[in-house]
């Protein structure tokens, strides 16, 4: 079963800047389209946990910065 389309026009980015998020329906996953942080869809339900998003800011940090800096 995929997302309820009414349900990702709503979805954001639970960073601060709040972006909205890009549905892949075959890796279930939301993309951010500020900070490309990934979201899990777990069992037809968005993961939206800062602390359990693969990439974005943080992974950027743990390479020594983003690609924008170097």
């Amino acid at each position: 079963m995929a997302l309820d389309p009414q349900l990702l026009e709503i979805l954001a980015c639970p960073d601060t800047h709040h972006a909205p998020l890009d549905y892949d329906p075959q890796a279930q996953t939301l993309t951010c389209t500020e900070c490309g942080r990934i979201f899990e869809v777990r069992d037809d339900v968005p993961v939206l946990l800062l602390d359990e998003a693969r990439g974005g800011p943080a992974a950027d940090d743990a390479r020594g910065g983003s690609a924008a800096q170097r």
